[in-house]
């Protein structure tokens, strides 16, 4: 009688508990447009629920990321599983604080009161914060040790999760420099509640830009926090044009050239990120860059188009038929 084997699995088993967390966070994304369009309390001239709507699909989009680089795990599949599930359980505790204050039409970040929302929300933060950073951390070094698919995906994830990893700890220093002095401010209902530190430095709580709510008028710790958790996306959408052009484009066939063209987008990513966030640390509105920022700026996009061109006269020599 033969012997039957199990059918070797090619597809990802993408990671359940962080797909159950993804449902979470369109879910609130989804309430918090209702609550644009029928609630109109303010929050220091910003309506109440467009932070839980950034959160949210914010979170989502990064969730289903995490969820398929999980499954495509090699080597580690069980702590991977536990990582993935510990960040579930860590996101939704962060992103339903904050829709629970917009809710209560207060502030979720720095809100130093002590009524019960404020107590709330506090305990919830302090059990989710940090297992967010640590798991996205370890889930890096899982990839550090491996490899999930060809050089490009595989450089674009390392890279990807390495400044995800990097904005929340900028996110956690930049969050402190405004200083430790509370300060008194009115909520949506009208409240005085005591805030100590800020996403804005220089000016905590300055006029907001359209829609992202960024400092127009200070320096923005949520600038380089945007670039750097939304990085991973970018790269793997190179990684995905890069692979469809390769059957137009004989060169890029080659997997040495697409993985350098991805390094060389991470490295500019990189620069920009460490730009942003030196100016954002400095009180300056990425609206307003001075001549420093401009020709740090300038360096990060010369550096970059001297990578990618290395890369590409690297790869048309190789490409070049061998004389006989």
């Amino acid at each position: 009688m033969g012997i039957t084997t199990a059918p070797h699995r090619t597809q990802t088993e993408w990671h359940r508990p962080l797909l159950a967390n993804a449902v979470f966070m369109f879910t609130v994304a989804l309430v918090s447009v209702g609550g644009l369009l029928f609630d109109d309390r303010h929050l220091v001239g910003e309506p109440v629920w467009l932070k839980p709507l950034k959160f949210g699909f914010a979170m989502g989009v990064h969730a289903l990321v995490v969820a398929w680089l999980l499954g495509k795990l090699r080597r580690g599949r069980r702590i991977g599983w536990w990582l993935g599930t510990v960040f579930a359980i860590a996101g939704v505790l962060d992103v339903g604080a904050v829709a629970y204050a917009a809710a209560n039409g207060t502030f979720s970040h720095f809100n130093e009161n002590t009524d019960p929302v404020a107590r709330t929300v506090q305990a919830a933060f302090s059990v989710g914060i940090m297992p967010l950073l640590l798991t996205t951390f370890f889930v890096a070094i899982l990839l550090l040790v491996q490899r999930v698919g060809d050089r490009a995906l595989t450089r674009a994830l390392r890279a990807g999760l390495a400044l995800a990893v990097a904005s929340m700890v900028v996110a956690l220093w930049l969050s402190t420099s405004s200083g430790q002095t509370p300060r008194v401010v009115a909520d949506a209902n009208g409240h005085q509640v005591s805030l100590v530190g800020a996403h804005g430095i220089g000016d905590p709580d300055g006029n907001g830009m359209p829609v992202t709510g960024w400092s127009a008028t200070g320096g923005d710790l949520r600038v380089p926090h945007f670039v750097g958790m939304h990085a991973i996306q970018g790269l793997l959408l190179l990684t995905v044009v890069l692979g469809a052009a390769s059957a137009r484009r004989p060169w890029l066939r080659d997997e040495r050239t697409r993985a350098d063209l991805v390094g060389a987008a991470a490295l500019g990513g990189t620069g920009v990120f460490a730009v942003l966030s030196w100016q954002a640390n400095r009180g300056q509105s990425v609206l307003h860059p001075d001549l420093a920022t401009l020709a740090a700026l300038a360096a990060v996009a010369a550096l970059t188009l001297a990578a990618v061109t290395a890369v590409l006269l690297r790869a048309r020599l190789r490409a070049l038929p061998t004389p006989p």
